[in-house]
């Protein structure tokens, strides 16, 4: 199996960045093979629809994204929905996505976004015909502290995750 973990977030120093690295160890304390891409050591055009799918980077995440059998989108929460370098990342490598699973962890600075992943998740499954695994993990600010995760109960959560990871993807590869 191959898994890949996206922080999707820009600013080196997110939450988000933090979940996936956790996510990332995770996968590796299970011998499971996994990829790191960070989305803010990149330098990724906007999405134009033209010409930007004849660029190197556009063929590089295309890869990262047609090899993973599994990928967990590690997305910061703005205005209620997952940010754009998610969804751009979604739209420069469009067909890679087909027949994925797929999982989100959120960091967030309020309760109420708690569903905000559902419009992507959605388009996901319509467009590429994604698994999306349920169990979501959904962090505010109050479970870290400086460059560390403290909440006991938010490091159960991404385990659970990481796990429940392996375990669809698996299942799915066996059939």
């Amino acid at each position: 199996m191959n898994f890949l973990v996206v922080s999707c977030s820009l600013n080196p120093e997110s939450r988000s960045r933090l979940l996936a690295l956790s996510i990332k160890e995770n996968f590796e304390s299970k011998e499971e093979k996994v990829q790191f891409l960070d989305l803010a050591e990149k330098q990724i055009p906007f999405c134009d629809g033209d010409q930007v799918y004849s660029e190197p980077i556009t063929d590089e995440l295309a890869e990262c994204i047609s090899s993973a059998d599994g990928i967990i989108l590690c997305v910061p929460i703005y205005n209620y929905d997952v940010n754009a370098a998610a969804k751009n990342l979604i739209e420069l490598t469009g067909r890679n996505w087909m027949g994925k699973v797929v999982g989100f962890a959120c960091a967030a600075g309020g309760n109420g976004s708690y569903m905000s992943v559902m419009g992507v998740a959605n388009s996901l499954m319509l467009d590429f015909r994604c698994h999306i695994v349920p169990r979501f993990v959904y962090a505010l600010g109050d479970a870290f502290q400086g460059n560390a995760i403290t909440d006991p109960e938010l490091v159960e959560r991404v385990e659970e995750l990481s796990a429940e990871m392996v375990r669809v993807s698996k299942s799915l590869i066996a059939n």
